[in-house]
């Protein structure tokens, strides 16, 4: 059964760094395409980073190129995401999602783990 685990959230002040992990399960992580999503408090959920699971090509919403990375990690089968350069507009609940085509669209996602939260604030 694939299961995602999402770790690493948390209250960060604006300027500082985070980095999320997404522990996969019941998969082997590099079979299928990985994206990380956010949604804020009032607003739609949005892809804002994914990972092929070929090539490992990544791709990134325009707000969070430069200061998030995505990467995953085969041997612990773990997914990152790297932020940093943190802004209040960051604060969202960030989830991981397994699919079959790196996407920043979320129909494109099969599995979903459980979120976690992270805000920005001073």
């Amino acid at each position: 059964q694939v299961h995602l685990m999402e770790s690493g959230g948390g209250l960060v002040e604006p300027g500082g760094s985070l980095r999320l992990s997404c522990a996969a399960s019941g998969f082997t992580l590099d079979t299928y395409s990985m994206g990380w999503f956010r949604q804020a408090p009032g607003k739609a959920r949005e892809g804002i980073a994914c990972i092929s699971s070929n090539y490992g090509d990544t791709y990134y919403e325009d707000s969070v190129k430069g200061r998030f990375t995505i990467s995953r990690d085969n041997a612990k089968n773990t997914m990152y995401l790297q932020m940093s350069s943190l802004k209040p507009e960051d604060t969202a609940v960030y989830y991981c999602a397994a699919g079959r085509v790196a996407a920043l669209s979320d129909w494109m996602y099969d599995h979903w783990g459980q979120g976690t939260q992270v805000t920005v604030s001073s």
